[in-house]
């Protein structure tokens, strides 16, 4: 018995995958629940499984294929050895020759004048391809004529040809390298491409102290990671912080449907991660109902999934709001990139020592530069730089986010 491998639903809007790569090879014995080859979406890798125990027998659709859902992959035979390639089919004997049926000759143009007649044979004319004029509709010597004094249509000109991607040759072609671009790197890439053009997009900026949330974390870290399980990281202060300017500014958790403004009265906040495929950003969902633990645990889980690349549609779909901390690679500054169709992203840098005055003495602080990227078309700018303010006062005063002033 034969068990069909196919393309399982891949997600809403999804319709289509690339198999990017086959874990299992023809002749290959393999156990129910065993993954047997990784798809790759716009949006995620997954992996499909096998439904029954049995041996590979067949490989439709190989490595780079592109498959829609339901599609056929492959075959499992119940303990069978690898089908044999099909002989071809015998070749049918091949039919008589069936003759050609003999020209008929084309009757006498006895429709046509004798006069039309000389007159069309001299310039080239079929005579009985015109209408004629004369009795019973016979070709007259002036049907010719008029036939040839009447302008031909120019033909129409032949479309030009579509301009080619430029492949011409290469000077350094034997040093480079072509790879195909992932279906989620097109994705990345098609999803950048439509927040600039749709998006009237525009950052403000300011710089945090973290001398407060620095010390906090120190003195806590460790009873914190005791009773939770997971260490206490910024990425929680931030996400709070950001919880708190949302809820006074609604317009930064909203986004443009048409011609409605969807204000969006939960709080489902996207934290970008970066993966060898690509940027993903998983949403930790109700973010506001959850503790500090409870943002670090759902983060750590989202973070390893998207790295494993395990994540699920479920985990990257809805988000509301997105928070991106470029300065894990070094980055001191930076414009961050609308999740369309959310209305703004928080930009995260570096924490360098600077000198800043305090108190109108000069003194070295741990200091963060701040970005908010936002849609224009929804958010004014009084309420970027308010919501940026509101962040800042909670990362210089962390007790602000957990006495809820």
């Amino acid at each position: 018995m034969a068990t069909e491998i196919k393309v399982p639903t891949l997600g809403e809007s999804v319709t289509e995958a690339t198999v990017a790569r086959w874990l299992k090879k023809v002749g290959d014995t393999v156990q129910v629940d065993e993954a047997l080859v990784e798809l790759e979406t716009d949006k995620v890798t997954l992996e499909v499984n096998a439904a029954a125990a049995g041996t590979l027998t067949e490989i439709v659709a190989g490595e780079g294929a592109n498959v829609a859902v339901g599609a056929l992959l492959g075959t499992i035979s119940e303990g069978g050895a690898a089908a044999a390639p099909k002989p071809a089919a015998a070749a049918a004997p091949a039919p008589a020759p069936v003759a050609a049926p003999a020209p008929v000759a084309a009757p006498a143009a006895a429709g046509v004048m004798p006069a039309a007649r000389k007159v069309a044979e001299d310039n080239g004319v079929d005579p009985t391809t015109l209408a004629g004029t004369g009795k019973d509709g016979r070709v007259t010597k002036g049907d010719v004529i008029q036939h040839l004094e009447t302008p031909k249509a120019a033909p129409a000109p032949a479309p030009a040809p579509k301009a080619a991607a430029p492949s011409g040759p290469r000077s350094k072609a034997d040093l480079e390298e072509r790879v195909r671009m992932s279906r989620l790197r097109q994705r990345i890439a098609e999803r950048l491409k439509e927040a600039q053009n749709t998006a009237a997009m525009l950052t403000t900026f300011n710089e945090v102290d973290m001398t407060n949330v620095i010390a906090m974390r120190n003195q806590l870290k460790d009873a914190f990671e005791k009773k939770h399980g997971v260490k206490l990281g910024f990425m929680s202060f931030f996400v709070k912080a950001c919880l708190v300017a949302l809820k006074e500014l609604p317009a930064v958790n909203a986004e443009i449907d048409g011609t409605d403004l969807v204000y969006k009265n939960y709080y489902d906040i996207g934290v970008a991660v970066g993966t060898p495929q690509g940027l993903v950003v998983p949403v930790v969902r109700d973010a506001d109902k959850l503790s500090f633990a409870g943002v670090e645990k759902t983060i750590g889980e989202l973070g390893k999934k998207a790295r494993d690349g395990k994540l699920s549609m479920e985990d990257l779909s809805g988000g509301t709001f997105t928070i991106s901390n470029g300065g894990v690679y070094g980055s001191l500054m930076s414009t961050p990139i609308l999740n369309t169709p959310q209305s703004g992203i928080l930009g995260m840098h570096k924490t360098m020592d600077r000198a800043v005055v305090v108190n109108g003495k000069v003194e070295v602080r741990p200091m963060m530069y701040l970005a908010l990227s936002y849609d224009h078309r929804i958010i004014d700018g009084r309420e970027a730089v308010t919501f940026l303010v509101r962040v800042k006062e909670c990362i210089e005063n962390p007790e602000r986010i957990l006495l809820d002033v």
